[in-house]
């Protein structure tokens, strides 16, 4: 998470891997960003011996965690000096993420109870 915030924070020169630019990269990597806190997140809490809330709790609370947090990062991007600009459409990538994301892990938890 503190990766995640300081990559979101502070502005890098380029979007791009080398030469080749890669369309809305910053996109991607925010829907990437959140689906992992989904799914990564849920299997740390499925794994720890002391859970009996089910799945749904979980999922739940890691979702709206997600979904604030993205909010809370666009608003100090809006606030703070370091050439980042807060983006609605960020938020929504933010929102997209998660969305797969708990789909995803939801995919998964239903296969490996099979």
């Amino acid at each position: 998470m503190v990766i995640i915030t300081l990559f979101s924070l502070f502005s890098f020169p380029d979007e791009g891997i080398g030469f080749v630019r890669i369309p809305y990269l910053d996109k991607i990597a925010h829907f990437t960003f959140h689906c992992f806190i989904i799914v990564l997140g849920t299997l740390a809490i499925q794994e720890r011996p002391s859970n009996h809330s089910g799945k749904k709790k979980p999922m739940l609370g890691l979702f709206l965690f997600s979904v604030a947090y993205g909010i809370v990062i666009e608003t100090l991007q809006f606030v703070m000096p370091y050439g980042r600009a807060a983006e609605i459409w960020d938020i929504l990538a933010n929102l997209s993420g998660a969305l797969f994301g708990v789909l995803l892990i939801k995919k998964y938890l239903s296969l490996i109870e099979k």
